[in-house]
């Protein structure tokens, strides 16, 4: 199987992996029982983020983020090709884990949660979620600099730039849902038609990303020696 394909699979079957857990344990809240709230929301997130990551990373890189892939392209570590390949292969494996998801459950049950589509709190304005969004992702994308392309992608890597997304959903799932992931907004979106402020979830973690990508490659990582 061509190189480019093994890769493309990959980053699909990782985000389908992340949108589907993620937005499951989203929808489970609506089940009797089963009301472990942000925390509960934020730990499968950053478990099932880190595994994925685990498991794709010496595929593809594990990006299942278009916001990661369009910072590392921004900064040459992507060619321009294959990051428009990856953005695809994400925004597909995110659809069909929402439309998986769907299938699943029950309409009443998921439809009243979006079958997880992140929502912005009534109480921000625009600029300010696209601001929390942008700066959450900056320290997820900081993590993926930190942990994956400073030290040439170490075993456990993956589990650090998890960590990073439970916390900030700690953080921030009560202000934006604390996506920090343009295709983890898009799946659910497109199988619930809730599309509330959905350009949140695409300028936010790019703008995140990018700003995280600029500080590392230019002044946070040493520069290797001829």
């Amino acid at each position: 199987m061509p190189s480019l394909v093994r890769k493309l699979v990959a980053e699909a079957l990782g985000t389908y992996m992340l949108v589907f857990f993620g937005c499951a344990s989203v929808v489970m809240t609506a089940f009797p029982g089963s009301n472990w709230g942000v925390l509960g929301i934020a730990i499968a997130h950053g478990l099932v983020f880190g595994t994925a990551i685990t498991l794709t990373m010496a595929i593809s890189g594990g990006h299942l983020n278009p916001a990661i892939t369009i910072g590392l392209a921004a900064m040459r570590r992507v060619a321009p090709a294959t990051a428009l390949a990856y953005v695809a292969a994400q925004l597909a494996g995110a659809v069909l884990g929402a439309a998986t998801l769907k299938a699943i459950v029950p309409g009443s049950i998921g439809g009243a949660v979006m079958y997880g589509t992140p929502a912005v709190s009534g109480t921000l304005s625009l600029a300010t979620a696209v601001g929390v969004e942008a700066l959450l992702t900056f320290f997820l994308m900081s993590a993926v600099y930190g942990s994956v392309i400073a030290y040439e992608k170490p075993p456990v890597a993956g589990y650090g730039i998890g960590f990073t997304l439970l916390f900030a959903i700690m953080a921030g799932g009560g202000l934006t849902g604390g996506a920090l992931n343009p295709a983890r907004a898009f799946g659910p979106a497109v199988i619930s038609g809730h599309w509330v402020a959905h350009v949140v979830y695409w300028i936010g973690p790019i703008a995140g990303a990018l700003a995280a990508a600029a500080l590392w490659e230019f002044v946070l990582l040493e520069k290797k020696r001829a």
